[in-house]
């Protein structure tokens, strides 16, 4: 290996090291020696659990108020015209198919709400 190969692989090296660092941000960590060592941050694909779990507990808060507001007869005659429906409407019917979870938030919500 030469002199210039060599030399070229540590300039590489070292670009792709700060376009990780550009891209996900720097770590900072102080070594034994008492060295501040800046290293790239390790890129790791994030899912929004938070932002789904608030949206799953909206959906379900939706429909125990709506079975709470209408009545659960009411309630799963609505549920039952949307099983006739098209495709989407099938699929609405199958979020809003009554449950234990439904059932409890709307009767806990029943007392405050007007009729």
């Amino acid at each position: 290996m030469s002199f210039d190969a060599g030399f070229d692989k540590r300039v590489n090296r070292i670009v792709r090291t700060h376009d990780r660092i550009r891209r996900n941000g720097v770590v900072h960590r102080v070594g034994k020696d008492g060295l501040i060592v800046t290293r790239p941050r390790i890129a790791r694909p994030r899912f929004p659990l938070r932002g789904v779990l608030i949206v799953v507990l909206l959906g379900f808060a939706f429909k125990g108020l709506l079975w709470a507001q209408i009545g659960a007869v009411s309630y799963n005659e609505r549920v039952a015209q949307l099983r006739e429906g098209t495709v989407v409407e099938k699929a609405g019917a199958w979020l809003l198919q009554e449950d234990a979870v439904t059932i409890w938030i709307g009767q806990q919500a029943r007392p405050y709400l007007r009729r």
